[in-house]
């Protein structure tokens, strides 16, 4: 491979601490429609991160009327999905935070001459939200801020590889000349079966859930999502990327 030809980052919990912000968002709008369906089942932010972390909301729905055996029509999936948006951005806009260290990181990156890229499952508009109030919008150009679910028609979520093929098209790049940042087992699955090298970021997990998830995670992501370097902390971004570079050069 040599050097890295696109950096692709993922966003929620790689470079923004956006994923519990927008989970509470929609706890409340999940459990409406449960109890709408007369589904017994609810939900609070721990138990919906634990079934779908990584997958958008329209996403989240279908999962939900799989796991509880109902249908909703297409316009009421619609009608969710706009509101939930609207509520994820309002929480968003006024806190979401960086994922500790990308800053240097992003700033070193481009001084290197690395062009970068926001591949996610997110709307777009949810994550030039969060990468607005975190200042770290200026580091994309925001037509190469792409979303599984307002980039791609009909819409997606990753572990479906298509936003990662569609942002590689668009950027003009072959996958494996690429390395991507994900923190997800969903994201991870999509990055691989793209072709694209992986950087497994589990620092976020220390933070947020302790020591042992970090560690579990980065089991997964290692023998399940084959990544080829594991970020336990945004510091550790440039060996990582060296690591990669050189298994592309093996």
């Amino acid at each position: 491979m040599g050097k890295v030809k696109y950096v692709l980052l993922d966003c929620d919990n790689t470079l923004c601490k956006s994923e519990r912000l927008a989970f509470e968002a929609c706890a409340e709008l999940t459990n409406e429609v449960l109890e709408k369906h007369s589904i017994d089942a609810r939900y609070d932010v721990d138990s919906l991160l634990e079934d779908f972390v990584g997958h958008n909301f329209r996403n989240m729905l279908l999962g939900l009327q799989k796991k509880h055996s109902f249908s909703m029509p297409q316009d009421e999936v619609d009608d969710y999905v706009d509101r939930e948006l609207g509520k994820v951005i309002e929480k968003l806009s006024e806190k979401c935070e960086e994922c500790s260290g990308v800053t240097p990181q992003l700033e070193w990156a481009k001084a290197q001459g690395y062009p970068m890229s926001v591949v996610s499952t997110s709307a777009k508009p949810r994550v030039v939200a969060s990468l607005i109030k975190t200042d770290l919008l200026r580091f994309f150009p925001e037509q190469h801020v792409y979303s599984a679910a307002t980039s791609l028609k009909p819409p997606s979520s990753k572990p479906d590889p298509a936003i990662y093929l569609h942002a590689c098209r668009e950027l003009g790049v072959r996958p494996e000349d690429c390395v991507t940042v994900e923190d997800s087992k969903s994201g991870a699955t999509a990055a691989m079966r793209a072709g694209i090298p992986l950087i497994a970021y589990v620092g976020v997990y220390r933070e947020e859930e302790g020591e042992r998830k970090m560690h579990e995670m980065a089991k997964k992501l290692t023998e399940e999502c084959k990544a080829t370097a594991v970020m336990y902390d945004w510091s550790e971004f440039q060996e990582c990327l060296a690591k990669v570079e050189a298994a592309g050069s093996a």
